[in-house]
């Protein structure tokens, strides 16, 4: 999908880019598989603020999109339309299987109206398909990667993403997830085919602070600029220095150069760990 670049006709239009649409189909949603979102702006079932800075934004309605396909088995299915989702990054397809049921389902890259999809234990190696990761030849890309048998798909599923079957260890298939980890997944789960689409999602460039207000993104500000009640960089005069020798969090932790990831429980599953990419600066 090509990105369109606005024109320059005010500062906030200049430098903005939006994805072009044209090859989605022109459709309102599937009736019956689009339910309403309501708004909580970051906070927690106590009601209080647990993400700050969120909040606003337009109104949405989710898509119930089927990560799992497994109860789908060797039914035939036939791609309808191609559609956007407010929820997500990638674009969706819709799939009218055989016996009359309609799902939406992840759409790959080269996926168009009229192919044909369908979940089995082992299928043909066709984009959109899917299957467990046993019979699946090594060195294809996969997406919507299943990690716990049976929970369905929840890793490899943002615009443009893919990962790789490096082979098969026992009972265990060798993954190369986006990141750069090699991890172990059991080779009963299941993964589809192919590529995710909207792969050009990355070059899209917001433009104005407005457009992100409509994502539901409140503004943010540094700690130096606010008040001493408010942060522990706060107080002083204009935008002074933040007079700590250690930079801190507005909960008074350390920040800047700590680790705060929490120890994984067990890593016995990851052959090689992520790429960890070096900061500017």
């Amino acid at each position: 999908m090509p990105v369109k670049k606005m024109k320059p006709t005010s500062p906030g239009r200049r430098t903005m880019t939006v994805a072009d649409f044209s090859d989605l189909s022109k459709k309102a949603p599937e009736k019956r598989l689009v339910r309403g979102k309501k708004q909580k702006a970051g906070r927690a079932s106590s009601g209080r603020v647990s993400i700050r800075h969120r909040g606003g934004g337009h109104k949405r309605r989710l898509r119930d999109v089927d990560f799992r396909q497994t109860d789908k088995l060797g039914v035939n299915g036939t791609v309808a339309a191609l559609e956007y989702d407010p929820g997500r990054t990638a674009r969706i397809a819709l799939v009218h299987y055989v016996d009359g049921e309609k799902r939406y389902i992840l759409a790959p890259q080269g996926l168009k109206v009229g192919d044909t999809v369908v979940c089995n234990e082992r299928v043909k190696v066709k984009v959109g398909n899917r299957m467990q990761l046993q019979h699946i030849p090594v060195g294809y890309k996969v997406y919507n990667l299943e990690m716990t048998i049976g929970r369905g798909g929840i890793s490899v599923r943002s615009a443009g993403t893919s990962a790789s079957l490096m082979g098969i260890d026992g009972d265990h298939a060798l993954v190369q997830m986006p990141s750069g980890e090699v991890r172990k997944v059991r080779k009963e789960c299941y993964a589809s085919i192919g590529t995710v689409g909207n792969e050009e999602h990355s070059l899209v460039k917001i433009g104005k602070a407005g457009r992100i207000r409509w994502m539901g993104r409140r503004p943010q500000v540094l700690g130096k600029s606010m008040n001493a009640v408010d942060h522990p960089h706060g107080g002083g005069e204009g935008h002074s220095p933040i007079g700590l020798k250690r930079p801190k969090t507005p909960w008074g932790k350390p920040a800047l150069g700590v680790k705060t990831r929490r120890p994984r429980k067990s890593s016995t599953l990851i052959i090689r760990p992520r790429i960890k990419k070096r900061r500017k600066r």
